[in-house]
């Protein structure tokens, strides 16, 4: 089946170790060390969302799959802060035919988030995040966001935070199982909830 570009599910594959990082103004370039069957069928110009962002494939070495991020991708997102010891979650692109098990997300993060706590509790994780305020109104209790890629359900928003559950089937497949307080994610909200809100805007402002 052909991939739909640019369309993922926030339901993250694995996540994988970063192996190269080449700087160059303005830019830079990186490769992820990916199993067999995640690159099985992957192509040069293939869309895959990496740590939530939505990256081209534009060198298949080996093992290794390589991507380029432009300058304002490097600003909005955690990729300009990437080393080589760290692991980044995956997602190819959503084929015609799969289930989508989580929400459609584009890969066009929206800002990061901070991980202001972390609370261990038997089997479960629970973390906190503080966000920019202008993007709460997006932030609705039970509703979607995509943290590095991964599609969540939002609880507790208050002002500048909201907390998220995770279960162990998420903590084996994304780095959120060792997440620490201090470091930031990227965020992409809802594209759905996003419109309404706008809409909901917009006629309140001109009735």
């Amino acid at each position: 089946m052909s991939p739909l570009p640019g369309m993922f599910t926030g339901i993250v594959q694995g996540h994988y170790p970063v192996t190269r990082i080449e700087d160059k103004p303005g830019a830079r370039s990186f490769s992820v060390s990916l199993p067999f069957d995640m690159r099985a069928g992957l192509q040069h110009g293939a869309s895959v969302a990496v740590a939530g962002v939505c990256l081209t494939v534009t060198r298949l070495a080996g093992d290794d799959v390589w991507f380029d991020v432009m300058a304002e991708t490097l600003q909005k997102t955690t990729l300009g802060n990437l080393t080589m010891l760290d692991t980044v979650n995956m997602e190819r692109s959503v084929k015609f035919g799969d289930e989508l098990g989580g929400h459609i997300i584009s890969g066009h993060v929206d800002t990061t988030a901070e991980i202001v706590s972390v609370d261990e509790r038997p089997e479960a994780r629970s973390m906190t995040f503080r966000v920019d305020a202008a993007f709460m109104p997006y932030i609705l209790s039970k509703g979607f966001i995509a943290l590095d890629g991964c599609s969540l359900t939002i609880v507790d928003p208050k002002d500048d935070t909201f907390a998220v559950h995770f279960i162990p089937e998420t903590l084996r497949f994304t780095t959120f199982g060792s997440r620490k307080p201090g470091e930031r994610v990227n965020l992409e909200i809802d594209r759905q909830t996003q419109a309404i809100v706008d809409t909901v805007k917009r006629y309140l402002a001109h009735p």
